[in-house]
């Protein structure tokens, strides 16, 4: 949040801007004995969304990234603390080493959200790994009309359900 801050007001002068959030896969689903790690993640997400819309008529374009697991300290700190702290399932997948990232997946999916190809593509989360984001270019009037890779509430009525009081 501290470095957006500081680069929104050069960017509004210039009237053009990227800014790129690194989230992570926590923000889109629970994560049990996690809740600081998941919402943190959350929150960088919808300051993402937030920004987005606030700096659209300057041409800054707002994004965030989840480039996927990596080898990492947190990994370590999993392990150490055992399953029963962790919960058995995060301890099982730190043991196995399940690391799905690519610091060069996610580096160049920074670089491509960079690019002037993604001009007016914001306030997204794009996983590195999972999302066909190099082809979001041909996509974007469905994606500024859209809330593709938000993270969003769902009612009954989104998925056809009718649950109004009789």
């Amino acid at each position: 949040m501290l470095l957006c801050r500081a680069a929104i007001p050069l960017f509004k002068k210039q009237k053009r801007g990227k800014i790129i959030n690194l989230s992570g896969g926590g923000a889109t689903s629970a994560r049990p004995r996690f809740s600081a790690y998941a919402v943190s993640k959350a929150a960088l997400v919808r300051l993402t969304e937030n920004l987005a819309e606030e700096l659209k008529d300057y041409n800054v374009d707002v994004n965030a990234i989840a480039p996927g697991a990596f080898q990492s300290d947190m990994l370590e700190e999993i392990l150490k603390a055992g399953p029963d702290r962790v919960g058995a399932k995060a301890y099982e997948q730190a043991k196995k080493g399940d690391t799905t990232g690519s610091m060069e997946r996610a580096a160049a999916l920074c670089v491509f959200l960079a690019s002037e190809a993604t001009d007016s593509i914001t306030g997204k989360l794009i996983s590195a790994i999972w999302d066909p984001w190099q082809s979001l270019p041909k996509h974007k009037e469905h994606l500024r009309d859209s809330d593709l890779y938000t993270l969003r509430r769902i009612v009954p009525s989104d998925r056809g359900l009718n649950w109004e009081e009789s």
